[in-house]
């Protein structure tokens, strides 16, 4: 039987029972959402992406699906502080078009980065992290630089473990670790300045989604297209996606560009 945005829709409403829980579905962007009738915080699930995974792993990617939304959605109602927990503090890289405000109102702490995106910051809480608002910032004295600090640190203190593949002479280094902070390690300067001296071609990063990291040690034209065509399906399969756009890295500054088909990129103005 083949499955449908409706169907989905259904066995995720079966699977997270909770009279204190709210679902909804829209059609137009094929989104569905469920939050805690109190507060109105909660988590929007894109089905197609669902769809996929669901086409590809069967019940198992369902199942990683309903524990996911389970434990961020009783998250949500721990309370934290930032005070003892500094370790636990990392940035979060989103789309420029994620929302600033949660649905309860509350401002999130964020940094801008470029054209494309934005930085958030989260403490990690074990299986799942949440995003840092301004209430907490204002409770405990914390100021914007000093969790800023805290959270670039952070991110340079992970390991970052990539896979190579090359093809028609270009490479292209991965780095998946499924941590939650892999697009992160973009704000890792000093791996990135790493990685860059040992490249021959152009320099080019992507974030397709907030669970990879791609650099491109990109020799050629071909490079390129095969770049954006690989950006593009990782942007669409992401549990998070954040930009199907790539940028060029140079002098430590990362410029957003179109990559057009049998062409070198165009910058973004």
């Amino acid at each position: 039987m083949s499955m449908n945005s409706m169907k989905m829709k259904r066995i995720l409403e079966d699977r997270l029972v909770n009279e204190e829980y709210r679902t909804s579905f829209n059609r137009d962007n094929d989104t569905f959402r469920i939050e805690w009738k109190e507060t109105k915080q909660g988590v929007n699930v894109k089905l197609p992406q669902i769809i996929a995974k669901y086409n590809e792993r069967g019940q198992v990617a369902v199942d990683e699906l309903v524990n996911h939304l389970n434990e961020s959605l009783t998250l949500m109602r721990k309370e934290y502080n930032l005070t003892g927990m500094e370790k636990n503090i990392f940035p979060v890289i989103r789309s420029t078009s994620f929302p600033t405000e949660t649905k309860a109102g509350k401002s999130l702490v964020t940094k801008d980065h470029t054209a494309e995106t934005r930085i958030f910051f989260a403490i990690d809480l074990g299986k799942s992290y949440k995003l840092i608002d301004r209430d907490v910032l204002d409770k405990e004295g914390w100021n914007e630089e000093q969790l800023l600090e805290t959270a670039l640190f952070n991110v340079r203190s992970l390991e970052n473990p990539f896979k190579k593949d090359t093809v028609a002479e270009n490479d292209f280094y991965f780095i998946a670790t499924q941590d939650g902070y892999d697009a992160s390690r973009i704000l890792n300067d000093s791996f990135l300045e790493k990685m860059a001296e040992n490249c021959e071609g152009d320099v080019a990063i992507a974030v397709p989604h907030q669970d990879v990291l791609i650099i491109a040690d990109v020799k050629n034209d071909t490079g390129y297209d095969i770049l954006a065509q690989m950006t593009m399906k990782f942007f669409a399969e992401g549990r998070i996606p954040i930009t199907s756009l790539s940028f060029i890295y140079e002098d430590k500054h990362l410029e957003p560009i179109f990559i057009m088909a049998k062409n070198k990129p165009k910058r973004k103005d």
